[in-house]
C-alpha cells in the first residue's frame, strides 16, 4: 500500500523537532510525554507520536513505560562520564583518519566553522546568554566538521548521535566553561591545518573531560 509522502513529512518534521527539544533540554529529563498534549504542541497523530517515541526511545533519549507511556530519559553522572568516554573515542578516531584525507575544501570548511563558533563564544565570554542554544549548534558544526573528511558516514553518524547525547547533558547544566574552551578550540584548529591528530586527539581529551567536570560542578547532574 502506496505511503502518503505529506503524512511522512509530518512524521519526520514532529520526530525532529521533538528530539531537538529533548536535546536542549526543553523537554526536561523525567518529563512524562502525554500524547495528547504532544499531539496539540507538535501537530502529528497519537499513532504517528507513537511511531516516533519508539524511536527516540531506540536512541535511548526516550524511556517507554509499558503501559505508562513514555518520559523523556533521565540523566545520571555515571551515564554522562559514559557517554562522554564514547564521544572521545569516535571523535578521536575520525580525527585521525579526517586529517590524512582531508583537502582545501575540508580546511575551508574547518576555518569557517570555526570562526563561526569564536565569534559567538566571543559573545558567551562578554556575558551574552541570549543565544546559548546557537551557541551549542556552532559547537556541534566545528566538531562535525573537523571529522567531515574521515570518509565514513557510519562514524560520522554514530558520532553525531553521541554528540547529541553529550550536548543534552551541556544543555541542562549550562555549561560553558570561557576561555579554557575557546583556547581548546583554536588549539584543535592548528591542529587540523597542521594534521596533527596526535596533538588534536590530546586536547580533545583535555576538552572533553573538563566539559564533564565543570558541567558535574554545576550541581544540576546527579
Amino acid at each position: 500500500m502506496a505511503t502518503n509522502p505529506q503524512l511522512q513529512g509530518i512524521g519526520e518534521s514532529a520526530y525532529q523537532k521533538i528530539r531537538t527539544d529533548i536535546v536542549f533540554g526543553r523537554l526536561s529529563p523525567g518529563r512524562k510525554l502525554k500524547l495528547e498534549q504532544l499531539k496539540a504542541n507538535y501537530g502529528a497523530s497519537v499513532s504517528t507520536l507513537r511511531e516516533i517515541l519508539n524511536r527516540l526511545s531506540s536512541e535511548r533519549l526516550v524511556v517507554a513505560e509499558g503501559q505508562k507511556g513514555f518520559e523523556v530519559a533521565p540523566v545520571s553522572i555515571a551515564n554522562l562520564r559514559e557517554i562522554a568516554a564514547l564521544r572521545q573515542l569516535l571523535e578521536c578516531r575520525a580525527l585521525e583518519q579526517s586529517f590524512r584525507a582531508g583537502d582545501m575544501e575540508w580546511e575551508g570548511r574547518v576555518v569557517a566553522a570555526h570562526h563561526r563558533l569564536a565569534r559567538m563564544e566571543d559573545r558567551m565570554a562578554e556575558g551574552d546568554r541570549s543565544q546559548t542554544e546557537e551557541w551549542k549548534q556552532y559547537d556541534w558544526q566545528f566538531h562535525q566538521a573537523l571529522i567531515s573528511a574521515c570518509g565514513s558516514k557510519m562514524l560520522i553518524d554514530t558520532h553525531a548521535a553521541v554528540f547529541d547525547k553529550y550536548l543534552r547533558y551541556q544543555m541542562i547544566a549550562l555549561s560553558y566553561r570561557g576561555e579554557i574552551a575557546a583556547e581548546e578550540h583554536r588549539l584543535l584548529l592548528e591542529c587540523a591545518l597542521e594534521r596533527d591528530a596526535a596533538r588534536a586527539c590530546e586536547v580533545l581529551t583535555r576538552h572533553v573531560a573538563g566539559g564533564v567536570e565543570h558541567a558535574l560542578a554545576t550541581g544540576t547532574i546527579k
